[in-house]
């Protein structure tokens, strides 16, 4: 194995490998799950469900919702925690859609937990290995008790899921199995996970098992294996790579490691010591104090832990600054060292477990904010997935010659850290600096950065959050539509109807629109009304809501939609069309109230004409469209794809009014201002000839992720 070895791995009773997962107050475990990583905890997607009350085959992914798990350790003692969710895989049907009601097999169903441990009191995950037809596996109920066991044999290995067979005597598989691991005693590791059983067959009539019979099916389980779930994490990022025996050749910071260490730690004495507190500090095993590990065997643990080089330079920082910053300037070229250290890491987690949960409900804003340059985040279903990926990226790009760029995760810290109590703010301030000075990263860099947050707040804090109501329209039978409607007070759209089959006409719509604006409270809040936010396909972008009047009879006003209240359109499918784009919409939406407004009125243009002029003028935020029917259809269709915030144009006949009398009112209120148009068009139809619809792309704000396909933070 060299010098840096494999963590020592106790040769405990196999059942205490099974680790208990339940949610916040449950008296009982639900399910049951096993160490993946240092702080991670694998089960199933549907245990954690199950535990949060959740319909089993629920996708979406519990954001930041706190689970338990409890931890077994030999001699009777134990570690309990909170966990929340890190990486979401739902469940899914062989063709990748939602899961039937009643469906006996699926793909998916998996969740890395993450753990609130410290580095010392970390404990050593188990070993992993490929599930193989003819294994014994036995399986333990998620209680732990040794006495659960559930004698398995592997029947298949060559699908995406394999079947077990358990022993006609002692335990079967049954409710509280899920998600416990699959032990084989021969190969001493977890080469599965417990999925579903099947239950013997029940009358139609009662739902009561039929009598027995030797033709029923008898103690069949599934599992996923292991080389299967291993194939789904690594997708996914959720799978750490650490051996620290190789390293990719080709790896360019290698010899640049090679050259750093072997000048400055030629002393082979000197070598091994520091060694010695490299592997306890990433809890790995080591050769002991005799012999030291070679120069190239020092470099390669570097380039094949992730968080060997953040603790090698916390141990030198001090004593050893010239080779600190070589060995962070030569991981820099390499894709395998994460930013912090185990220590910094947990103290990281520990640190946004205590800020309020609106805060962190808004840390998707505050990542579009602190980045506005970069591009939609890989796995960002979760806030832990979110922070994974954040310590990947690099500095934002601003920095004196040759100084350290401040990394986007500490950008992204400050950000956080103005919407948090003063109290708060102060524990991530420290934090950032205990970062930055290990770095060398200088205090003026860090200084500006907290300085843009602070002048980020201050904007924002002169913007209210203005309540919303979302509906996406979708068409039923020729005059009718069906209706799916969120609020969101700040906090995120919540579902408010569930009923998919019924279908709307015009004013029943409005009327059902009405019924939810009046149950937001009062009609006004800080000078606002509510926003109407009506998400549609790109066939429907002129679908005339805004025009939908639910007056019923006897009631005194015509409650007209779009007059009361300011009502806008949105296409997530053409702003996620072409994904490229979607930096370009989020740095324009940043720039809403400097950018500049295109208006596209000539009758004869060619709309790649339109398409060329917006690649050219980036920081065009707004288009009017006074167009022909044709072109102007397909000219606000390249707009939205190409990812202009706010779009504005006439569905009526085009006279031009709509785009001159709303070009006297600025960006951020065209909402108001639209709504305001369409009152008067009711007053003074002759002076107000226009159908104006606006088409708003908040990059602030989330849509509901429910029956679109866009990533949850962002529309």
């Amino acid at each position: 194995m060299g010098w840096f070895k494999e963590p020592h791995r106790l040769d405990c009773t196999p059942s205490l490998r099974v680790v208990s997962v339940a949610g916040p107050k449950a008296a009982t475990w639900t399910g049951a799950g096993f160490l993946l990583g240092d702080d991670t905890v694998l089960t199933c997607a549907h245990v954690v469900n199950d535990a949060l009350g959740r319909a089993p085959f629920e996708t979406r992914s519990p954001g930041l919702e706190e689970l338990q798990v409890m931890i077994r350790l030999p001699y009777d003692a134990s570690l309990r925690c909170p966990a929340r969710v890190a990486h979401w895989i739902p469940p899914r049907a062989q063709d990748g859609g939602p899961v039937p009601d009643g469906a006996a097999e699926w793909l998916g169903d998996l969740a890395v937990l993450r753990i609130d441990l410290a580095p010392g009191k970390s404990v050593v995950p188990p070993l992993r290995g490929p599930l193989r037809t003819g294994q014994k596996v036995p399986a333990w109920h998620a209680s732990g008790r040794e006495s659960t066991f559930a004698d398995l044999t592997v029947k298949t290995d060559d699908g995406p899921i394999a079947y077990l067979d358990g022993s006609p005597t002692g335990m079967s598989v049954g409710p509280g199995y899920s998600g416990g691991p699959l032990w084989s005693r021969a190969d001493k590791a977890v080469v599965g996970l417990v999925t579903a059983h099947f239950m013997p067959p029940a009358d139609p009539a009662t739902g009561q098992p039929r009598p027995h019979s030797p033709q029923h099916l008898i103690r069949r389980s599934w599992c996923l294996p292991w080389q299967r779930v291993e194939a789904e994490l690594r997708a996914v990022g959720a799978l750490e790579e650490r051996d620290p025996t190789t390293v990719a050749a080709d790896d360019p910071a290698y010899v640049l490691m090679v050259s750093a260490i072997s000048d400055a730690l030629p002393v082979a004495s000197q070598r091994g010591d520091l060694a010695r507190r490299l592997a306890e500090g990433c809890g790995v095993g080591h050769g002991g104090a005799v012999v030291p590990p070679s120069v190239e065997e020092f470099a390669a643990f570097l380039l094949s832990h992730p968080r060997a080089l953040p603790v090698l330079t916390e141990l030198l920082r001090r004593e050893e600054r010239e080779l600190t910053q070589r060995l962070l300037v030569a991981g820099r070229l390499s894709r395998v060292p994460r930013l912090l250290s185990p220590r910094e890491h947990h103290l990281l987690h520990q640190l946004l477990r205590g800020l309020d949960r609106a805060v962190l409900d808004r840390f998707g804003e505050v990542v579009r904010a602190a980045l506005p340059l970069v591009a939609a985040f890989p796995g960002g279903e979760t806030l832990d997935a979110l922070l994974d990926h954040l310590e990947t990226l690099a500095g934002d790009g601003r920095s004196e010659d040759g100084e350290p760029r401040v990394p986007a995760l500490l950008r992204v810290m400050e950000y956080v850290g103005v919407l948090c109590s003063p109290a708060q703010r102060a524990g991530l301030r420290l934090w950032a600096d205990g970062v930055a000075a290990r770095l060398g990263i200088p205090r003026s860099a860090l200084a500006e950065r907290r300085s843009d947050a602070q002048e980020w707040a201050r904007v924002v804090r002169h913007r209210s959050t203005r309540s919303r109501v979302l509906v996406h329209v979708t068409r039923a039978e020729p005059g009718r539509h069906r209706l799916r409607i969120w609020c969101d007070e700040g906090a995120g759209p919540r579902q408010v109807s569930t009923d998919t089959t019924v279908s709307y006409s015009a004013r029943e719509g409005a009327r059902e629109l009405l019924r939810v604006l009046e149950s937001l409270g009062p009609t006004v809040v800080d000078g606002q009304r509510p926003l109407v936010e009506v998400l549609v396909d790109r066939s429907s972008l002129n679908l005339p809501v805004d025009e939908w009047e639910g007056q019923a009879p006897g009631e005194i006003v015509p409650g007209v939609l779009g007059v009361e209240f300011p009502l806008v359109v949105h296409c997530p499918e053409l702003l996620r069309r072409h994904e490229r784009f979607l930096p370009d919409w989020r740095r324009r939406w940043s720039l809403l109230d400097s950018g500049t407004t295109l208006v596209v009125s000539d009758a004869s243009t060619d709309p790649n004409k339109v398409y060329y002029e917006l690649m050219d003028r980036l920081d065009t935020v707004r288009v009017s469209v006074d167009a022909a029917p044709d072109l102007r259809d397909r000219v606000v269709q390249i707009c939205l794809a190409v990812g202009i915030p706010v779009v504005v144009w006439d569905r009526g006949r085009g006279s031009g009014h709509v785009v001159k009398r709303l070009a006297e009112v600025a960006t951020r209120e065209l909402p108001d201002g639209v709504r305001s148009y369409r009152a008067n068009t009711m007053i003074r139809p002759l002076e107000y000839p226009g159908r104006p619809v606006l088409a708003w792309a908040d990059a602030d704000r989330t849509v509901p992720r429910l029956h679109l396909t866009e990533p949850r933070e962002g529309p």
